[in-house]
């Protein structure tokens, strides 16, 4: 498995693998069909998230994306220290330590860039992911009350934080 920082020219890859995941869980954010994104527009995507000072990390097996880790960073003085982190990994790689790998690889690029809080949400069923983000070490710090609505269900989603040493 080959981890690497994403560049603008990797939006065709990346967009293949976020429809994929829109297919494959209910735990992203949009429904299945619904990303109306070009590639131009994920290539664009990467480099503002580059540009602003944030990292998309993806998880490359056989030339093709398998999972990645986002950390958005919103470059104002009072956050510019913070960054909130999406990730997913395919089914069909899910299970084989990806996700700690990929988070591995971002707590790495973290430090080496002043980072000192990760943020994140996760829907509250969603054990699986829960765990490995405790385990990296976040902690459940509040809860979105019907924060989504999956399948007309309402679901709570909880706020996870993680603090880096300086």
């Amino acid at each position: 498995m080959n981890y690497r920082k994403l560049k603008p020219k990797d939006g065709d890859k990346y967009l293949k693998l976020m429809k994929q995941l829109d297919k494959e869980t209910s735990f992203m954010l949009y429904e299945p069909n619904e990303r109306k994104t070009s590639i131009d527009e994920m290539n664009n995507k990467i480099e503002q998230v580059n540009n602003e000072g944030g990292v998309i990390i993806g998880a490359e097996a056989d030339n093709e994306l398998v999972g990645f880790v986002s950390a958005n960073r919103i470059p104002l003085e009072r956050i510019k220290h913070s960054v909130y982190i999406v990730a997913g990994v395919l089914s069909k790689v899910s299970g084989k330590g990806i996700g700690t790998d990929l988070f591995k690889e971002l707590l790495s690029w973290a430090k080496e860039n002043e980072i000192t809080r990760l943020e994140l949400t996760v829907i509250k069923h969603n054990k699986r992911a829960i765990n490995l983000y405790k385990k990296i070490g976040f902690e459940i710090e509040g809860i979105k009350k019907n924060s989504l609505n999956v399948d007309n269900n309402y679901d709570d989603e909880y706020y996870m934080g993680m603090l880096l040493d300086d």
